[in-house]
């Protein structure tokens, strides 16, 4: 007797993927995406619309490759909303990665995915945003600041990481924690912050960046409050508040608050956990004037029961206006909280929807 053994089904030609959606194969959901030119709408592979003719039909690895080409989503299988196998094989890869103490090989979370290392590595980055290997070096330095802010030595910490070395502990970590791991636990220790405080029809501003970009975007009632909480944040660090080159960059960011069309295009060095960094970069694809609520924020990123950890990722933002999470109600349209005011982000949305409007 002949024994039948499940294979992984990959989708690497037009064909296989036009069989998949002849058969409504829920194998594909995640992997590609087919839309339709007659209709102008995209779907996922086990839509239950009728089966449009071959030659209207065109293939995108993405949905924002469909909306880019001018396709809308579907109603009737909502492809951003991630769902089944395609969210539970990258939350199982998440968990290989956190409870491991290297990180797995690709072939390894792909083999327990069921998929393909090519499929898979798309999958992961389509739903996360980041690469399985950047989701594992965010998490290891993660890791690694949790050890620096519990007081363990900068050694004890990188080892307890998982960093092999000091020189790739070191690397890895000064990418992240814009400064190098010494520095960041002496409280900047030797590190350069320039800053500015300026007025605006919010009240203050602080505008403060390292020498790779912009750290902190915060509003105040005062500007000595917004000083003290520099300080507080940086207790060590070198603060100058006379760099010319710098207030260019300042005056970029009070004139996007004064008139937010377009985006704000300044190199940004901002710190977070994987999750808080997937959770920014979603907020980031909001066009000015619109909105969205935490509940699609959360379907956007693969995650559409971590609502409230959405919010508080949002709660963590340290730039305002740049990562846009004004934009971000709750579900029924309420505004909801903001780090900076629930007055100013009714003040920030009502700028913006008049700005678009005009």
């Amino acid at each position: 007797m002949t024994t039948m053994r499940a294979t992984s089904q990959t989708f690497d030609t037009d064909d296989q993927k036009w069989h998949a959606v002849v058969l409504r194969d829920r194998r594909g959901d995640g992997l590609f995406f087919y839309a339709v030119r007659t209709t102008g709408v995209f779907c996922r592979p086990s839509c239950f619309s009728r089966v449009p003719r071959r030659p209207n039909v065109q293939f995108f690895h993405t949905c924002d490759e469909a909306e880019r080409a001018g396709f809308r989503a579907c109603k009737k299988c909502t492809p951003r909303a991630a769902r089944g196998r395609v969210p539970e094989a990258v939350a199982q890869a998440c968990r290989m990665i956190e409870e491991a103490e290297q990180p797995p090989p690709l072939n390894e979370l792909a083999g327990a995915a069921g998929l393909s290392p090519f499929y898979f590595h798309r999958l992961f980055k389509n739903v996360v945003g980041v690469t399985p290997k950047a989701y594992a070096a965010a998490r290891r330095v993660q890791r690694f600041q949790d050890g620096l802010a519990s007081g363990r030595s900068v050694t004890t910490a990188m080892y307890d990481a998982g960093f092999g070395s000091s020189s790739r502990c070191y690397e890895s970590a000064a990418a992240h924690l814009g400064m190098t791991p010494s520095q960041y636990k002496n409280g900047g220790s030797g590190h350069l912050i320039r800053f500015a405080v300026a007025e605006c029809y919010l009240g203050w501003v602080l505008v403060a960046a390292t020498e790779r970009g912009i750290c902190v975007i915060e509003f105040g009632d005062t500007d000595a409050a917004l000083l003290d909480e520099l300080k507080a944040r940086f207790p060590n660090a070198e603060l100058r508040s006379d760099d010319a080159d710098f207030r260019t960059w300042v005056r970029k960011v009070l004139a996007y608050i004064e008139a937010p069309v377009g985006g704000l295009d300044l190199p940004l060095d901002i710190q977070g956990t994987a999750f808080q960094r997937r959770v920014w970069q979603a907020l980031q694809s909001i066009p000015a004037g619109t909105t969205a609520t935490y509940a699609e924020i959360a379907e956007q990123i693969g995650q559409p029961s971590a609502q409230r950890a959405v919010a508080q990722a949002c709660g963590a933002n340290p730039v305002a206006v740049a990562i846009p999470c004004h934009r971000v109600l709750r579900t029924g349209g309420e505004v909801g909280g903001y780090r900076w005011g629930v007055k100013r982000k009714h003040a920030i949305l009502e700028r913006e929807v008049g700005a678009h409007v005009g």
